[in-house]
């Protein structure tokens, strides 16, 4: 049985923003993912002073004052933040 490889391209975050409702990551490649806003609470409920402390990671992004991090592959899976 062989293994089916996809080349998903290009996964290293390269910004982050926010709108009042969703959470937008603009990958390397140029690719945005869009989510809601409403799957991560700690990053709905948080300052946009805390939003704005977050540190790229090589395939995800990690918010150390909120504790938060999400990975890029999750976030293309639809998956949402898990609470702790």
């Amino acid at each position: 049985m062989s293994t089916l490889e996809i080349d998903v391209g290009d996964l290293r975050p390269d910004s982050v923003e926010f709108t009042a409702f969703e959470l937008v990551v603009t990958l390397g490649d140029g690719r945005k993912i869009v989510t809601p806003l409403d799957w991560y609470p700690r990053l709905k409920s948080a300052s946009p002073q805390q939003r704005a402390n977050f540190e790229l990671m090589p395939m995800g992004i990690h918010w150390p004052e909120l504790d938060e991090d999400l990975g890029i592959a999750g976030m293309l899976k639809g998956q949402r933040s898990r609470q702790r």
